[in-house]
């Protein structure tokens, strides 16, 4: 008899073991869980971050509007290109002719003009207050027309302003197919 109470004490004292065990065990894979329930709430956090982020869409397009010459001034004039074909995103002003980044990413702009060749042509891309690119038309006596543009990419940061620039004593036509400035966004950059 002393033997089967001894038996049951180890069998209930292995059970209580194992039991312990089994209970630190459990605890150990609810921490875990909870570890993993917390990262994957954090990614599909950032996921929603990032697919709002990059739904972010910057287009616009306008041209010079009006009928007949813009210029020449006597003194360098931002272009306001009025005729807006397109300004998604509302990055583009057409009451000051500046476009202003809402992100931070790389752009591709273009500047384009049509101009009779009695004066000369002289249109400047600016980055802030940075000259980046321009685009130049000698005067001609004999040349009835011109036409030219340029194009940049741009990286830019949120708020940057990007705008172009009829230098003194030049002029462009107007019209809202011939003397046009765009720009979009190539890719958001996220700092």
């Amino acid at each position: 008899m002393a033997f089967t109470v001894l038996s049951l004490v180890f069998l209930f004292c292995g059970l209580t073991l194992a039991n312990d065990a089994m209970e630190e065990r459990l605890k150990s894979i609810e921490a875990t869980l909870r570890d993993t329930e917390t990262r994957l709430r954090q990614s599909e956090n950032q996921i929603l971050e990032l697919r709002s982020k990059e739904g972010t869409k910057v287009i616009f397009s306008a041209g010079a509007g009006g009928t007949g010459h813009i210029g020449p001034f006597k003194t360098a004039t931002t272009m306001i290109y009025k005729a807006v074909l397109t300004n998604i995103g509302g990055a583009y002003s057409e009451s000051t002719g500046i476009f202003t980044a809402p992100v931070a990413g790389v752009y591709y702009f273009t500047f384009f003009y049509h101009a009779g060749g009695g004066h000369r042509v002289q249109l400047l891309l600016y980055k802030n207050n940075e000259n980046i690119a321009r685009v130049d038309e000698h005067q001609s006596n004999t040349d009835t027309a011109d036409n030219g543009g340029n194009a940049v990419f741009l990286q830019l940061q949120q708020g940057d302003q990007v705008y172009v620039s009829l230098n003194a004593n030049c002029h462009v036509w107007g019209g809202s197919n011939v003397s046009t400035f765009s720009g979009f966004l190539v890719s958001q950059i996220f700092e």
